[in-house]
């Protein structure tokens, strides 16, 4: 572990020489960049009454880039020597051929910080993270005696990344992320059920190590598993279905945002491809994706092209304005880029991924949303889900659902997952609440095998007519 800056110019390369190697890859080519970045990382597991993990990484490296028209050009080392440059530089160029192509304007560069720039490693004493986890293990065996196993998490990680252009330009990030999850199992009559909440985002420690906010976590983690100590099997069929605000947002973001993301629309694979300007959704329908919310998950200061990011209206009053873009597609589509060029590390090519996205709250009353569910399903809490970005169509399952009938929310249900498509979804929202809310800051988005941290958000929404599987009523 170190305190020391991330400075590779001045500790394993000089500036001048990877900058020239840099211009050679990319003579002739539309953009490109290097990309160097160091990161660190820290996981403590405690389950079943001890530690039973604690992993420390850390690694760094760069990767270089040359972009002609559709075709990029990529190459990565853990070595960031001038050699390793000149190597990846050399893979890198493959892809700008006879050159000839038209230079892209450089990212406008900004002073803005959206986070701390403090190691959250160092930020508490690896004996008190040990403790902590002890005591959040000894405080949900207390509050229930039907808790029969609980697993606690802390995870803290930095992300310090330097981005050169062949202009000379050279934008900097630092990254922290925390998060603290607890996951219960509780046990009656012969059943055993499970729950879990957690959070965290781009802060220290010191916030989500303090008793008041993993005790709201336990608490909240425990309250799901007994709920579902009391479940009934889902009904099955086609029925209206409101959704819980914050996390549920999940099924926005799979169902509908990775439908936004510019490469699938610029190749023509995405379900709202050839769609600007069109109404795609519901009245009262906006949908955000912001990288720019203070602390958050999902949120960075610039992406990984260097961009900033931003507050980018992607569905306005239902009406389809915008996709998220990053360098290369922006171009392509003769649009601006809009800071949601990302990656997962040094090893891995940028392309465009969301951050926080979210749908604004409309004017009815949540209670009065579910008041108006006739028969259906009230899913507060979601799990896993899968989605295919071509037609929109998702399968998600719900951690926590009631049954509700006549207006009136019933008993919890398991096993019940919803089956749809965004496109359909979108059009088939028929009350938005006044609620909306961001997730407690958990969210992971895979997409072409790069994961990144990601934000969701929504408010209570009722959503007529998807299928819900379960048991046959």
């Amino acid at each position: 572990m170190t305190d020391t800056p991330f400075s590779p110019f001045e500790d394993s390369v000089d500036r001048h020489a990877a900058l020239a190697v840099l211009r050679e890859a990319t003579a002739g080519a539309d953009d490109g960049e290097l990309f160097l970045e160091r990161r660190r990382s820290e996981s403590l597991v405690f389950d079943d009454g001890r530690l039973k993990n604690a992993n420390y990484d850390a690694g760094q490296g760069f990767g270089l880039r040359a972009v002609r028209g559709e075709v990029a050009g990529y190459a990565h080392s853990t070595e960031i020597t001038e050699a390793a440059l000149r190597r990846a530089s050399e893979t890198a160029r493959l892809a700008v051929g006879d050159g000839g192509g038209t230079w892209a304007d450089a990212p406008n560069p900004t002073n803005r910080r959206l986070y701390t720039d403090a190691d959250p490693i160092a930020g508490a004493a690896f004996p008190v993270k040990v403790e902590t986890l002890r005591e959040i293990d000894s405080f949900v065996r207390e509050l229930d005696p039907r808790v029969v196993q609980v697993s606690a998490n802390i995870a803290a990680s930095i992300q310090e990344i330097e981005i050169l252009r062949p202009d000379g330009q050279s934008l900097r990030d630092v990254r922290p992320m925390t998060r603290v999850n607890v996951s219960v199992i509780v046990e009656q009559n012969g059943r055993r059920e499970s729950g879990s909440a957690g959070g965290g985002g781009r802060v220290g420690l010191d916030g989500l190590l303090d008793p008041a906010d993993w005790q709201a976590k336990a608490r909240e983690a425990l309250r799901v598993a007994v709920v579902n100590l009391d479940a009934v099997p889902a009904p099955a069929g086609v029925m209206d279905v409101v959704l819980g605000p914050g996390w549920p947002g999940i099924l926005l973001h799979e169902a509908i945002g990775h439908g936004l993301e510019g490469d699938f629309n610029r190749k023509g694979s995405s379900a709202f491809a050839g769609l600007m300007g069109q109404q795609i959704a519901s009245k009262g329908v906006t949908v955000l994706d912001d990288g720019t919310i203070p602390d958050r998950r999902g949120s960075i200061t610039i992406d990984d092209e260097g961009t900033p990011s931003a507050r980018n209206t992607l569905i306005e009053d239902g009406v389809l304005v915008g996709y998220m873009q990053d360098r290369q597609n922006a171009r392509l589509m003769g649009v601006p880029a809009t800071g949601n060029g990302r990656r997962e590390s040094y090893a891995h090519a940028p392309m465009p991924r969301m951050t926080n996205t979210y749908m604004l709250g409309g004017n009815s009353d949540p209670q009065d949303i579910v008041s108006d569910l006739k028969d259906g399903i009230y899913a507060v809490g979601f799990g896993g889900g899968q989605v295919d970005i071509t037609n929109g169509k998702f399968v998600f399952s719900c951690t926590e659902a009631y049954r509700v009938q006549d207006g009136k929310v019933g008993a919890p249900v398991k096993g019940a997952t919803l089956i749809g498509d965004g496109a359909t979804a979108l059009k088939h929202i028929r009350g938005i609440g006044n609620d909306m809310a961001l997730d407690p800051g958990m969210g992971n988005c895979g997409k072409a095998g790069q994961w990144v941290p990601v934000g969701v958000g929504q408010p209570t929404l009722m959503i007529g007519g998807l299928t819900v599987g379960g048991s046959a009523s």
